[in-house]
């Protein structure tokens, strides 16, 4: 049966190890807050990039009226590439990828 020293010195030795853990978990915690934050602005740069498209899109489409349909047709579908495109690097992005 342990003594009571043996005993104290099993929790220092417990105590110790459990201040290490949260040490360890402490700068991992760190890290990941800032990979977060990094990742929030990219997200946030990304959302206002598609935004600034979208408005792009909107005049484009209101100034090829006057071009023939085929144009318009081809010009419409590039742009829509483009944003999903965009907006898949925002799901990415919104994933941790």
């Amino acid at each position: 049966m342990p003594t009571h020293i043996e005993k104290i010195e099993q929790i220092t030795v417990k105590a110790a190890t459990l201040a290490r853990q949260y040490k360890t978990l402490e700068a991992e915690h760190l890290k990941l807050r800032k990979e977060f934050e990094k990742r929030e602005a990219l997200e946030t740069q990304w959302r206002e990039r598609t935004q600034a498209l979208e408005k792009q899109l909107q005049l484009l489409k209101a100034a090829s009226g006057l071009a023939d349909d085929k144009g318009r047709k081809e010009l419409e579908k590039r742009i829509n590439q483009y944003i999903r495109e965009i907006d898949r690097c925002i799901t990415l992005l919104g994933e941790g990828h």
